[in-house]
């Protein structure tokens, strides 16, 4: 319902627009043809017409992108009260079945390695939202170190097969020679993470994720994480990587996460010199994304 409503509100505010620059334009044509041998009036009334229809424009694009921000920051806390209280929510109940009932070893393993992995999701939403925050400030600056990008590569491709319980084959690696890059290690490797557990995640059931790196005329390396998943409509491609945003579609729908993970990989990229983007063929034939950071001279 209040999607609808904001629909409704853009589509309210642009055909207001629409209209009264149609009245304007009326008025203008009629005058025109009442005054057309006064130079000096026809000019100065060529002018203000120019200047209101450029005022109608920049308010109704100011009022609809508004609206649009109110959304995203909307469904933005939306996701995150719920990737918040859901892990909470289960450590409680783990807890208070322990403390209320005997329960025997297995069962209380079980029980401790759920909770742990609860708290590791709770874990990794906080420290994305923090991430954010801290790009978003211009005070913030980078801790440049030299750092072994097919190694860190290996460290986040293990991680990822760890976290989501995958088999090692579902998650190929092919590292091209070794490169050192120049960058914030807790910022390339956020970036890193980001791209190889997105894959992982839009994958679905079948996850089969290829994860290369190349060199490109001895300026640049890429990092290819290419998945057999959802893929993404050509209309998304630059969408996904704005901060909150999130595709639509049923896989989507399902896929845990608050909006910032791609936000995050553009951001790292452009803070070091390189380029995010996204490659696909369309919905159903799976997506590739792709890191581009400068190379240590």
């Amino acid at each position: 319902m209040v999607v609808a409503g904001r629909r409704k509100s853009i589509a309210f505010f642009i055909a207001l627009g629409a209209g009264l620059i149609s009245v304007i334009l009326l008025l203008y044509i009629g005058w025109v043809l009442l005054n057309w041998r006064s130079g000096i009036l026809l000019f100065l009334g060529v002018l203000l017409l120019a200047m209101i229809i450029a005022g109608v424009v920049l308010n109704t694009a100011f009022l609809v992108r508004e609206i649009r921000r109110n959304e995203q920051h909307d469904a933005f806390i939306n996701a995150v009260t719920h990737e918040l209280k859901t892990p909470v929510a289960a450590i409680r109940l783990y807890l208070e079945t322990l403390q209320t009932r005997a329960v025997d070893e297995a069962k209380r393993k079980e029980f401790y390695g759920i909770m742990l992995d609860e708290s590791d999701r709770l874990l990794t939403t906080i420290e994305q939202v923090l991430r954010t925050g801290r790009m978003g400030a211009a005070s913030r600056k980078l801790n440049i170190l030299p750092i072994d990008l097919v190694g860190v590569v290996g460290e986040c491709m293990a991680r990822a097969r760890t976290l989501y319980n995958i088999r090692p084959e579902s998650l190929e690696y092919r590292p091209g020679p070794p490169v050192t890059i120049l960058g914030d290690m807790d910022e390339v490797r956020a970036a890193i993470s980001n791209l190889i557990e997105n894959a992982v995640k839009y994958s679905g059931s079948d996850v089969k994720v290829t994860v290369e790196t190349t060199r490109t005329d001895g300026k640049y390396v890429l990092l290819r994480v290419t998945d057999q998943g959802a893929g993404i409509p050509s209309t998304e491609l630059k969408r996904i990587f704005k901060r909150f945003y999130r595709a639509p579609g049923s896989l989507a729908a399902r896929v845990k996460g608050i909006g910032l993970g791609l936000y995050i990989v553009r951001s790292v990229a452009k803070r070091h010199g390189g380029r995010a983007w996204a490659e696909s063929e369309g919905p159903g034939r799976g997506s590739t994304f792709v890191l581009q950071l400068p190379v240590a001279k």
